[in-house]
């Protein structure tokens, strides 16, 4: 039995159709992808929620970084103060500091909140966590608001406070963002000084990005409209592009959701 398109993805259906298919752009493909980015962002947030509900001491920094980066491309933004992430990050950083301060049935550390006991090395985490979130605030209000005034500057610091902070940096992250928005920036005023094409790195990094898009626009389609008619073709290729514009797949991303499906097909 065919299964039944969500009302979301009904009405991203009508908006195609009234588009005449779904384009690069269009308001059907952009629909996609915010609904893409809820279900990532859901599936991630369900995951790591449990796991503070339930088993605090068990949030890792991949538990962080995963629903962090979820939360992230859902706002558009770095996650506030309270949100989700900010509280994953804390008590992953929380539980690495109880980690290296209780080995050999001892605790050190000096005075904190309220008395209690704060390891100097998870202080240290936490000051250049919030190091890290100031400058991913400001800029990541700028990728939001005014994309074309990002600077080098700014990339740089934000890319080294990211890896300060969480000892990497992600690929697809905001860190990540900020320096490719950087290359369009200094593409875009070399074409405009010099009557030249842009920069072959950036354009070879908007033609995959591009071609990414384009096939998640029709993948997610159909993956909201007809699950079932998903191949194992185009969740492969969805996959391959994915991870040739971002340098990685999103864990419950749009291409995972793809094979999932294909899976599933399979079985019935």
């Amino acid at each position: 039995m065919a299964a039944k398109p969500t009302e979301a993805g009904q009405v991203i259906s009508d908006v195609a159709r009234a588009e005449g298919g779904t384009t690069k752009g269009s308001q059907s493909a952009q629909m996609q992808s915010e609904l893409s980015k809820q279900r990532n962002f859901d599936q991630v947030s369900s995951e790591v929620g449990s796991k503070l509900d339930t088993a605090p001491g068990s949030i890792t920094k991949d538990d962080a970084q995963a629903v962090h980066r979820a939360e992230s491309r859902l706002q558009g933004q770095q996650p506030p103060s309270g949100s989700i992430s900010s509280v994953a990050q804390h008590e992953a950083a929380v539980n690495e500091g109880a980690t290296g301060s209780t080995l050999g049935g001892t605790t050190t550390g000096s005075a904190g909140l309220n008395g209690a006991s704060v390891d100097p090395s998870l202080q240290s985490q936490l000051d250049r966590q919030a190091n890290f979130e100031d400058a991913a605030s400001k800029v990541g209000g700028k990728l939001v608001n005014e994309p074309g005034n990002v600077t080098k500057e700014e990339a740089d610091l934000l890319h080294s406070r990211e890896q300060r902070a969480f000892g990497m940096t992600e690929k697809g992250g905001l860190a990540s963002q900020a320096q490719h928005q950087v290359a369009e920036n200094q593409g875009a005023t070399s074409t405009r000084s010099n009557a030249n094409p842009t920069n072959p790195s950036t354009q070879s990094q908007m033609d995959r990005q591009a071609n990414y898009e384009a096939t998640a626009a029709t993948v997610g389609s159909k993956l909201a409209n007809e699950p079932e008619n998903i191949t194992k073709e185009e969740a492969d290729l969805l996959h391959s592009r994915e991870h040739r514009a971002l340098g990685h797949t999103e864990k419950g991303g749009l291409a995972a959701q793809a094979q999932h499906q294909v899976a599933e097909n399979t079985k019935s």
